[in-house]
C-alpha cells in the first residue's frame, strides 16, 4: 500500500505537470461556416462620423462586427463592435465626400460573413467648423490664439512663426477638447510677426491654415523682489492671509512671491470659516508703477489620498483683480480700476475632486489671467475672491508673478 507521503508527492507532480502544459490561444471555437451576414442597415451622417444600425444574424455564433472604410488620408480603417450591440460607429472622416463602408459579421472562429456595402456622407468635422472661428491677434509678450470648440472635439492647434532663415517654426501647441479656447503664446519679441495656424484632429486630419501678421505687445515679468504686503498689514475689507490656529501657521501675502508654487505652508490662506462678510479680498503692492498686462496665479494644491488636487476648495472659481495708484487708506475702491473679473475652467470638465492628466498639468503652469489694458499705470493690486470651488469665499494662493511695462 503506498504512503500517504508518496500519494501526496504523486499528486504534486501531478499538479505542477498539468500547470507547466502549454496554453493554446487561438479562437475559441472551430466552425468555418461564415455566419449571415446584417441587414436592414441605417446610416445616420454626423459630424466627422456616421453610425450604423443593423439587424445582426440569427447566427448563436457570432462574436462583433467590425467595418472597414478608407479615410482620406488613404489609410484603411478598422472599426468593431460586439454582438451585444446592434449598431457602430464609424469615424475619423476629414470631409464630406461619399464613402463606402463595408460591414461584416464575424463569428468566435474568426470566420467572417460575406460583405455588406453601404455609404455614409458624413457631415463637417469638428476642426472645420472649430476653424471657422479661429483668431490670432497680438497679446502682451506674444500672440491670442483664440476659437471655439462647439463639439468639444480633442483638437491639436498648431501655431507657427515664420523665421527668415529657419521657416516655419512651431510654437506651442494647444491640445484641449475644451468648449471656448484661448490662449496667449509668449515669448515673441515686439515686432512684427507672421504666424500661421492649423488644427488637427487625432486621425490626422487637418485644416486650411490661417495666416496673420501681427505686433506682439511690450510686456516683461515685474521683480518680485519689490512685491510686499501693505501697511498696515490687513488693509480695511481685506481678510487675514496669516491666520495662525491649528495646522495653518506660517501662511500669509508675503509667501505669495517667495518662488515656492506648490507646497504648504507657502500660500497666502484666508479663514475658512469667516463666511458672513462677503468676499475675500487680500490686497500688494507691486512695488513700482507700471501698465499692467497680466497676473500668473498658481493656486495651491490640496493633497487628497497622497495626490495633489487643484480646482478645489480655497482655490478661486470666481473673482475679481482690481488695480490703483493711490489707493483711498478707508478701503473703498473708489480709488480703484476693475482689471477684470475672472473664472477659472477645469479642461475636463470632471466632477469636484476629480482630476485628468490636462487639469494636472494646466494648473502646475499657474493661471495667467490678462488685464484691461485700458487703464493708467497702478502700483497695487486687489485680489477679490467672488467664490472659490467649494462653493464658499475664501482663498488659497500659493504664488503669483504679475507682467507688465513700467517704462
Amino acid at each position: 500500500m503506498k504512503s500517504l507521503k508518496s500519494i501526496f508527492i504523486a499528486g504534486l507532480l501531478g499538479i505542477l505537470v498539468t500547470g507547466c502544459q502549454k496554453e493554446l490561444i487561438g479562437p475559441l471555437s472551430n466552425n468555418t461556416t461564415p455566419p449571415g451576414q446584417v441587414s436592414n442597415v441605417k446610416v445616420t451622417n454626423q459630424s466627422g462620423q456616421a453610425t450604423l444600425t443593423y439587424r445582426l444574424p440569427a447566427d448563436q455564433d457570432v462574436a462583433y462586427v467590425k467595418a472597414v472604410y478608407t479615410l482620406l488620408s488613404g489609410a484603411q480603417r478598422e472599426v468593431r463592435a460586439s454582438f451585444y450591440t446592434s449598431q457602430i460607429v464609424v469615424d475619423g472622416f476629414g470631409d464630406t465626400e461619399t464613402h463606402t463602408v463595408t460591414l461584416y459579421a464575424v463569428n468566435k472562429s474568426e470566420v467572417a460573413s460575406a460583405p455588406v456595402e453601404v455609404t455614409v456622407k458624413p457631415l463637417e468635422n469638428a476642426i472645420q467648423i472649430a476653424f471657422k472661428t479661429l483668431k490670432v491677434v497680438p497679446a502682451f509678450g506674444g500672440v491670442n490664439v483664440s476659437l471655439k470648440n462647439e463639439a468639444k472635439a480633442n483638437l491639436a492647434i498648431i501655431p507657427m512663426v515664420k523665421h527668415s532663415y529657419k521657416g516655419w517654426v512651431p510654437l506651442d501647441g494647444i491640445y484641449t477638447s475644451t468648449t471656448n479656447i484661448s490662449k496667449n503664446i509668449r515669448g515673441l519679441d515686439t515686432v512684427p510677426v507672421k504666424i500661421a495656424v492649423v488644427i488637427r484632429d487625432r486621425f490626422l486630419n487637418q485644416t486650411d491654415t490661417l495666416f496673420e501678421e501681427v505686433k506682439p505687445l511690450f510686456e516683461l515679468p515685474l521683480a518680485k523682489n519689490k512685491y510686499k504686503a501693505m501697511s498696515p498689514v490687513i488693509w480695511p475689507g481685506d481678510q487675514r492671509a496669516d491666520f495662525s490656529n491649528a495646522g495653518n501657521a506660517g501662511t500669509g501675502i508675503a509667501k505669495m512671491w517667495d518662488g515656492e508654487t506648490v507646497n504648504f505652508p507657502s500660500c497666502a490662506y484666508t479663514p475658512p470659516s469667516i463666511i458672513d462678510q462677503g468676499p475675500h479680498s487680500i490686497t500688494f503692492d507691486v512695488g513700482q508703477l507700471a501698465k499692467f498686462s497680466r497676473i500668473v496665479i498658481w493656486d495651491y494644491p490640496e493633497t487628497i489620498n497622497g495626490i495633489k488636487t487643484w480646482f478645489y476648495r480655497g482655490n478661486m472659481k470666481n473673482f475679481e483683480i482690481w488695480g490703483s495708484a493711490d489707493p483711498n487708506p478707508d478701503g473703498t475702491y473708489d480709488s480703484w480700476y476693475k482689471l477684470g473679473t475672472y473664472q477659472s475652467v477645469k479642461p475636463s470638465g470632471l466632477p469636484y475632486s476629480e482630476m485628468s492628466t490636462e487639469d494636472d498639468a494646466t494648473a502646475r503652469a499657474g493661471f495667467s489671467w490678462d488685464f484691461d489694458i485700458n487703464v493708467p499705470k497702478l502700483r497695487y493690486l486687489r485680489i477679490k475672491c467672488l467664490n472659490n470651488w467649494q462653493g464658499t469665499n475664501f482663498l488659497m494662493i500659493t504664488e503669483v508673478q504679475v507682467y507688465g511695462n513700467p517704462n
